[in-house]
């Protein structure tokens, strides 16, 4: 911690018994695990496809060999196009376990996206499968790859993507004159001694962030830190090789992959996911795999809770996790609210700050987000970069073991300061007893009349109302005031609250300055703005209301 805050708690790395390496740490996993189910995943159709971590260290290995033959080594980035199941973790474990650098791939990219990716990365091989949710993936891509659609079998020399020079597709399906069948595998030995050849400090994958608002940013991870904290992430949720964990965060970005992946898989979990949220066959999934934990953002849970099967579904072993909605009454905290919600980022390899998910914390400290996470330090500066004091809100720089080598095709110089901290764009405090707190993005700030108005704090006094399902809050230009504090609040089915209720119930929880003047009442979210991958996209509903196009009242 910088600034004179000395946490009261403090967390460390445990030792591990492999290596932290992907091979060294698969090899293991599979000598004790391999007959555990690796993962289960609910297709678009309806049926489930899982895999055990016998046949993924048997299908992996095989691919392994194959790209090896096809001319991928250590430092090759390959990208992995495939839904959360199966095909993307015997893609990954190729890749990795040979030192190859895994770039995986938004599956929500259309043919610019797509395109762009393959060029920023400097994709060598592209491991796809050839349809998702009933797309057409390799017509996607022949739309992003100018001249592809006119070439033969790989490798490839377009102009369009330089370093692309293979796509293979991962199991079966329609092809095209472009597609590289596997190549002849080279030799077990040979497997063998690349494996041994993966060091720590080798690159291991380059994760996308979401890009809600930017140009994606490409964060470069390697094999020893992201092993390291994915383990020690798992080791904190006491999970043991019995559970069958539900993570429905998308395994292309830094919480399925490291939360939900690298962690379970170290100590032989089952990986319970699906192709696609749908609550009802979600809740038939969480039965029939008798799911015992269960993960993924807040509006996972109230999702599931509202689906007509609700009260049916038979949830009796679901033992803990993140959505107390699910869990049987007994065993819910009897204050969620005095849960930490972790801080992470994909600079960060998912978490960098840290308190048992099965702690509580004290009821002054509620809201916060845990202490550094193992490894981590922090600080919070000013708009002059000076450290702040305890309990004053500032941007949040972070450093230490899991932070990111670095961003493709940034400079160092360009991505940390001088002193190797990272400038994280959040808003929030650390107070004297260590405990961070978060207050928003820092260009999410609302200033109204001279005072600063972080949004998260309106909308957590929004969410907690019965009636409301979801609230956004936003400033809206104004000549006068400079923003005015701006609320969409999506109700829940058959709720009925006006904007003058709404306000009336933050006047007693808010100062005045923060409480919302004006206000957008909806039934259902169909007139907001979201992007590709279901976030709201803030900037739009911005404009959209500054346009006219939708229209808030005055309160």
């Amino acid at each position: 911690m910088d600034g004179g805050v000395n946490p009261a708690r403090t967390f460390e790395y445990e030792d591990l018994p492999y290596s932290p390496t992907i091979p060294s740490m698969w090899h293991h996993v599979v000598e004790h695990h391999a007959d555990n189910d690796l993962v289960v995943s609910l297709t678009d159709s309806g049926s489930s496809e899982r895999i055990t971590y016998r046949d993924a260290d048997r299908f992996s290995a095989e691919l392994a060999r194959s790209l090896l033959a096809g001319g991928v080594g250590k430092g090759t980035r390959v990208g992995i196009l495939a839904p959360n199941g199966p095909d993307f973790l015997v893609a990954f474990l190729a890749t990795t376990r040979i030192g190859a650098v895994a770039v995986p791939v938004n599956t929500f990219f259309q043919p610019p996206e797509l395109g762009w990716i393959l060029r920023h990365a400097d994709v060598h091989t592209l491991l796809t499968v050839p349809t998702l949710l009933g797309h057409d993936v390799l017509a996607r891509i022949e739309s992003a790859v100018p001249g592809l659609a006119d070439a033969g079998a790989g490798p490839h020399r377009l102009r369009s993507t330089p370093a692309l020079r293979h796509v293979t597709v991962l199991g079966d399906g329609p092809g095209r004159s472009w597609v590289d069948p596997p190549a002849d595998p080279v030799s077990e030995e040979m497997l063998a001694a690349t494996e041994s050849a993966v060091r720590e400090a080798d690159e291991l994958m380059v994760i996308y962030t979401s890009g809600s608002t930017a140009e994606p940013k490409g964060i470069i991870h390697e094999h020893g830190p992201a092993v390291r904290h994915s383990q020690f992430i798992s080791a904190q949720h006491e999970w043991d090789p019995s559970d069958r964990v539900y993570i429905p965060m998308a395994f292309f970005w830094v919480g399925g992959l490291v939360f939900g992946v690298l962690g379970p898989m170290q100590i032989g979990v089952t990986i319970v996911t699906e192709h696609r949220f749908e609550p009802g066959p979600v809740l038939g999934l969480l039965a029939r795999e008798r799911v015992t934990y269960a993960t993924g953002f807040p509006h996972v849970g109230p999702a599931l809770a509202s689906h007509p099967d609700f009260a049916s579904t038979d949830l009796s072993s679901i033992r803990g996790g993140y959505q107390p909605v699910l869990v049987p009454e007994e065993n819910r905290p009897p204050d969620p609210t005095l849960r930490v919600a972790q801080l992470g980022m994909t600079e960060t390899c998912s978490s960098h700050t840290w308190w048992p998910p099965h702690e509580s914390v004290a009821p002054e400290q509620r809201g916060s987000l845990g202490v550094s996470g193992p490894g981590f330090e922090h600080k919070v500066i000013d708009e002059d970069g000076n450290p702040v004091e305890p309990g004053v809100i500032g941007e949040i720089c972070v450093r230490g073991q899991a932070l990111m080598r670095g961003m493709v095709g940034r400079s160092r110089a360009e991505v940390f300061d001088r002193d190797g901290w990272y400038h994280t764009g959040d808003s929030g405090s650390i107070a004297a007893d260590g405990h961070l707190y978060f207050a928003g993005r820092t260009d999410d700030m609302i200033k109204t009349s001279g005072a600063n108005v972080a949004p998260i704090e309106v909308e957590g006094v929004l969410n907690a109302m019965d009636e409301v399902r979801v609230a956004y809050v936003v400033g809206v230009r104004d000549p006068d005031k400079g923003a005015v504090v701006t609320a969409a609040v999506v109700l829940v089915p058959g709720a009925e609250i006006d904007a003058s209720e709404l306000r009336s119930r933050c006047r007693e929880q808010l100062a005045a300055y923060k409480v919302p003047k004006r206000w957008l009442v909806l039934p259902d979210a169909e007139p907001l703005p979201y992007t590709s991958t279901d976030k709201i996209d803030k900037r739009a509903l911005v404009q959209l209301i500054a346009d006219g196009r939708l229209e808030p009242a005055d309160a």
